[in-house]
Order: C-alpha cells, then structure tokens, then sequence
C-alpha cells in the first residue's frame, strides 16, 4: 500500500476534530432569553423526532435491499460478497453526517439571534463555523469510510492478479456510494416535502391572509417551519452532499483503476491514489478559508457575499496550487497535464457559483426585476421567475460542457480518439473531485443558511428588538444565495460524476462477465478477452450507439425520470401543505385569542401534519429511483441502462438548475419587497412575492435538489446491479 495514503485518514481525523472544536466553541455561546432557549427546545425535539421517525422507515428499506444483494452475492454469484456490507455502511455514514448536521443546526439557531444583539458579525461567525461543523463532518466520515474500506478490501480481496485485484475493489467500494446515494435521497424528500409544507401552509395563511409577519409566533405552522429548515436544508442537504463527495472520489478511483491497467500496478496505484489526496488536501486547506471569513458591522449583502468569497476563493487557489505537488510527488506520467483537469473542475464550480449568485441574489439586477415585477401582480412574478430559472441554465450548461472537454483533453494531450477514451474520462472524472475538494467550506456557506434563517425564527417569536430582525434577515438573505449557490455547485459536480458512473458501469460490466465465467468476448470478427476488454470493445459488443432502440428507449426513459420525479415530489407538497392550510384556518377560526396573542396555538398539531406526510409521501418517488434503472437493466440489458443514464443526466441536470435558481429568486425577491422596495411588508406587491415564493419552495427545496441524488443513484443501482443484466443479457 502506498504511504502517501495514510494522508487520507489522517485527514478524515483532522476534519473531525475540527468538526467537534466549532461544535464545542458554539456551545459555549449563550442561547439568550428564556423563552429564545424555549423556543429552540421546541424546534430541537421537533426535528429530532422527524429524524428518527425518517430513520425507521430506511432501515426497513436498507434491509431489504441488503437482502436483495446478498442473495446475488451468495445464491447467483453476479456480485462480489462484500458488496452488501458496503452498501450498508454507505447508508450510515450519509445518515450520521445529516444527524449531526441537524444536532448542530438546532443548537446555534438561538446563539446566532443572541450573538446577533451584540453585532452582525458575532451573528455571522456563528452561524457560518457551526455550518462549518457539517462542511467538516461530511468530508471527515466520507474519507474515513473509504479509508476503511480501502484497507479491508486490500486485506481480503485477491484476484488472478494485481491489477485485477484493484478494479475489483475500486468498483466493489463503489456500492458503499449506492448506500449513500439511497439514504441521501430519502433524507432530501423527506425533508423537502416536511419543510415546504409548512412553509407553504404558515405564509399562505399567515403573510398573504392574515398579514403576520413571517415566523411570528401567532402562526400555528412556525414551529413546523423552523423545524422544516432543520429536516430538509440541513439533514438532507448533508447527506446529499456526502453522496456526492464519496461517488465522485469513487468513481475517479474504479476509473485510474481501469484507465491505466496495463501500465502497471505502480501506476494503477498513483491513480487510485490521487483523488483521496486531493480530497485530504482539500480537507485541511478549507479550514484556513473557514477562518478568513469575518465582516464589518453594517455590511450590505454585497459585503456578506465578498466575505464569502473570501475564505471559498482562497480554499481553492491553495487547493489548485497543491493539486501540481500532489500529481508531482506521485510522479504521474503526465502530471502537469492532470493537474490542469483538475483546475478546470474547480474553476467550472467558482464559475456556477458566481452565475447562480448573479441570478439569485437581490443585489443584481435579475432579481431585482422579478421583485419589480410584483407590482402587476403574482401570476407576472410567476412567469418572469420561470423565465429567469430558464435562462439561467445557459452559463452553468456551457460552463461544464467546457469544463468536460478541457478535463477531457488535458489528461489526453488533446487527443480525442477510442485509444485515448479510458484516460479522457479518467481526466473528467478526477475534474469532479477538485470541483468537491472544496466541500468543507462551500459547504459551510450552504449550512449557513438555514441556521439564519431560524435565528430570526427564534427573535421574531421571542419579540427581541426589531434590529436583531433586521440583522438576521440580512444574514438569511445572504443564506438564500449561499443556499443556491450551493444547490448549483452540487449539481454541476453531479454532472461530472454521473459521467464517469457511466465509464464506471462498463467496468463493472466487465467484473459482470467474470462472474458468469465468460472469459471472451466476441467483438465484431474479432475474439476479445474480458479481462483486457476496453470501454469501447463493450460499447460495440452491446451495440450502444444511438441507432440501437434499446439505448434510444433508454434515453427517453432517463428524460422521463427527471419530469416523473419532480411531478410526484412537488405534488406531495402541494397535498401536504393543503392539509396545513386546513388546519392553520381552523385554529385561527376556532381558538379564541390567537390573533390577539392571547393564546397560544397548537404547534403539535402542525409538527404532526408535516411528519405525517414526509413520511407517507417520500416512499413512491425514492423506491422509483431504485427499481426503475433495475427494471431496465433487466428488460433492455445494457444498452438500455446506459441509454437511461444518460437521459436522466441530460434531462435532470438541466431541470435541477432550473428549479433551483427559479426557487432562490423568487425567495429573494420576496426578500427585497420586505426591505422596503415597490411598497415594502403587507403592500400587494409583498403579497405577489409571497405567492412567487409558496411556488418556488417545491422547486428549490424538494424537487430541485432531489434530482441531483436521483441521477447519481440511477447510476450507483446500475453499478451495482451490472452483474445482473449480463447474466440476462450476456
């Protein structure tokens, strides 16, 4: 074993330190005022009962595919045997990273409104480190477990020789991503439809009904919000992300594994090797961006958003300096060459960052002129912000379009031809990893957001002076942007890394023949063995071009996905926020001296609506994810599983940007009219911004951000399940 690798557990363990040093210092912080402890004692035991409920569900689910797998493992013998350990074990580590995640949240909500009283900075430091206790978690456990497994499988797998005995493992630790991707999934629905709900069903009948402030403690549903932004922005956008940060170090190393088999074992290594490092190095230079963050008293959004940018733009100047050391010190052929793939990654992230920026944030002019638009009504809001997520597709498309053929290119020399295909898409793929290398601070800046928005949550229902509101909205607007930027980034990441799963697929197919014991391919009039196969022996050998229907039927399926899943996710928000509305009207009818303050609502009953529903509705669109692309492989083979991914990818990444940054404008928007633009709170032009919002939460925070996951596990149960479709289709 290489020793440069004991960087990457060594790493894993710095980010958890710092993971429980931040934790630590933000509890020593004080939570304020009786009733602001009170009031985030509710929320806490709100989410954390969501949580475990949510939990019992994916066991159930994690079982019984753990069963489906080992009875392919043990009884068919189309799978390695650890595969279903790995699986599990994917499964808790993304659910962990979310928990603790959600733990932090909970607890920092009401530091940040207290440390708000004393200055915006206070309040910004705050609720950024405690983000960055996510950023760190979600790095610390991903490296950890692939550093275990990595030894493990070293230890206990042998194959007829050593080069083959590394693509076994690298493709058997790509399953631990399937357990990530499928718990990431339930976690980002789940939570999407409990969080939305009752943010729909507070602001319909609160803001645009009743003319109450947003979060104020009159509204049944308020705790239910707050306990919404917990459950979906924060559980479920941490253990997304960890799927993401695992499948594309994953993916890169199954690809060095395949792409540079007859160059030698020692090369083979150096390839495998080389997204851990960048990760590990990655891991210990965001802390220093983590730490560059700080602001004036009295700062715009603008000045909020350079503060940022600070400590994410030093992470990733340090991260694209050391990614030439790391290659150099592996002594990889073409180091200078990989380590510009790698660049391109991560610039492509800066540049998705700064466009969903531009379209999102109300200190340009795009959302601006959405806000503007209130003043003709809701549906004209409604339009211009579908228009607005449209167009704002064109710069993050384009900017990976480059990005693939430049990471393609460099790790090539520029040359696009069958001899080079392995290599290309090894160079797209480790593209993915320095685009995620900065995952422990861009991450920060995502869980931030949330942990403002309950700060003013907590002083609004806690009646603290109206400028410790107005601080905390500017830091939630600030949330917003971060919020999308971040949706932004991991999707573009996924789009890379779904793209690699796609070479990933090949290879597994390969280790599929071995396992059926079909030892020569027959390619055209030419006798192939498997071990030795290319991508493109098994392209051709399957027919996979677009004049083959299988593969056609397979694209139009994949595209179809994308649509299905979003319908299904965003109606089940729509029927659980109808049920919240219901029940808002009721007590604001029934319960004397709500409006009045009087009386206190009945929070329970809110908090029961949205489990109830998250838990019903997340079921049907999750368990589509997993059998559809099992289906295909079973009824088109291959050829159509290959078809598949690639329509959901096309389909789905262009539809995530879309939603999400429709959804943060919209937000935004609504933000500015409260600042007092075109008639301020309670005018008709807020009222047009609120309804623009009811409609862009579903896109931004259920369906947007879900389809991220969908696309990458279409690809990670197609992994796993190759071994299958070639004993149907072999």
């Amino acid at each position: 074993m290489n020793s440069l690798f004991y960087l990457v557990p060594a790493a894993s363990l710095v980010a958890l330190f710092f993971a429980w040093f931040f934790f630590h210092q933000m509890m020593k912080e004080s939570e304020g005022t009786v009733t602001m402890k009170e009031i985030a004692q509710y929320v806490r035991e709100g989410a954390m009962a969501y949580l475990r409920q949510q939990y019992k569900v994916v066991i159930i689910v994690f079982i019984v595919l753990a069963v489906i797998f080992s009875i392919l493992a043990y009884v068919f013998h189309v799978q390695n045997a650890w595969v279903p350990f790995a699986f599990l074990t994917g499964g808790f580590f993304s659910g962990l990273a979310g928990f603790i995640g959600m733990k932090t949240a909970t607890y920092a909500s009401a530091r940040t409104a207290n440390a708000t009283m004393r200055s915006l900075n206070s309040g910004l430091k705050i609720a950024f480190r405690s983000g960055a206790v996510m950023g760190r978690i979600v790095v610390g456990l991903g490296l950890l477990d692939i550093s275990l497994w990595w030894i493990v499988l070293n230890a206990f797998v042998e194959e007829a020789s050593e080069a083959q005995t590394l693509v076994v493992i690298t493709t058997t630790m790509l399953t631990f991503g399937m357990g990530a991707s499928t718990q990431a999934l339930f976690a980002r629905v789940g939570g999407g439809i409990y969080t939305k709900a009752a943010d729909v069903g507070a602001d319909i009948v609160g803001k645009v009904e009743q003319d109450i402030p947003e979060d104020d403690p009159r509204n049944p549903a308020t705790i239910a919000d707050n306990v919404g932004d917990n459950v979906g922005d924060v559980a479920g956008m941490g253990a997304d992300l960890y799927e993401s940060y695992c499948g594309s170090i994953l993916a890169t190393m199954a690809l060095g594994a395949s792409a540079f088999f007859s160059e030698g074992t020692d090369v083979q290594t150096r390839a495998i090797m080389a997204p851990m490092l960048i990760a590990a190095v990655g891991v210990i230079l965001s802390i220093l961006g983590i730490y560059a963050v700080r602001t004036k008293e009295g700062a715009s959004l603008k000045d909020l958003l350079g503060s940022l940018s600070v400590g994410t733009n030093l992470s990733a100047v340090l991260i694209a300096v050391v990614t030439f050391g790391i290659f150099r010190l592996l002594e990889f052929p073409n180091w200078w060459q990989m380590s510009l793939s790698v660049l391109s990654g991560l610039l492509a992230g800066v540049i998705i960052g700064k466009a969903t920026e531009y379209f999102t944030s109300h200190s340009y002019k795009p959302t601006q002129k959405l806000a503007e638009s209130s003043q003709t009504g809701p549906a004209t809001v409604i339009i211009n912000g579908v228009g607005l997520g449209m167009i704002s597709t064109a710069i993050p498309v384009v900017t990976i379009a480059i990005a693939i053929i430049l990471a393609y290119g460099f790790a090539t020399g520029f040359t696009f031809s069958t001899d080079t295909l392995s290599m290309g898409l090894y160079g797209i793929s480790i593209a993915a990893v320095g685009m995620l290398s900065t995952l422990g601070i861009t991450l920060a800046t995502d869980a931030y957001g949330p942990i403002a928005d309950n700060a003013g949550g907590n002083a609004q229902m806690s009646e603290l002076d109206p400028s410790v509101r107005e601080k905390t909205d500017i830091l939630d607007s600030l949330g917003n942007t971060t919020a999308a930027t971040g949706k932004g980034f991991a999707i573009g990441s996924a789009a890379l890394t779904a793209l690699a799963l796609l070479a990933a697929y090949i290879e597994e197919i390969k280790i599929g023949f071995s396992h059926v014991g079909k030892t020569v391919l027959q390619v055209g009039d030419r006798a192939v063995e498997t071990v030795s196969a290319t991508i493109t022996d098994i392209v051709e050998y399957y027919d996979i071009t677009l004049m083959n229907p299988m593969v056609l039927v397979g694209i139009f399926l994949g595209a179809m996905m994308a649509f299905l899943f979003c319908g299904l996710t965003m109606n089940a928000v729509g029927r659980a926020a109808e049920k919240m509305v219901i029940e808002v009207r009721r007590q604001f009818r029934e319960i004397a001296g709500i409006l009045e303050g009087k009386q206190r609502p009945d929070y329970t009953s809110c908090v029961r609506i949205s489990t109830k529903a998250a838990q019903h509705e997340m079921i049907f669109p999750s368990l589509l994810a997993i059998i559809v692309p099992m289906l295909v492989g079973v009824f088109f083979g291959p050829a159509g599983v290959i078809g598949l991914l690639a329509g959901g990818l096309g389909a789905g990444f262009v539809l995530a940007i879309f939603l999400a940054n429709s959804g943060g404008a919209w937000d935004n928007a609504k933000k500015y009219v409260e600042e007092g633009h075109f008639g301020g709170k309670n005018s008709s032009s807020h009222h047009a911004t609120v309804v623009g919002d009811t409609v862009g939460d579903p896109f931004k925070d259920t369906s947007g951000p879900s389809l991220n996951i969908l696309i990458k596990l279409m690809s990670m149960v197609s992994v796993v399940m190759a071994g299958l479709a070639v004993m149907l289709h072999g």
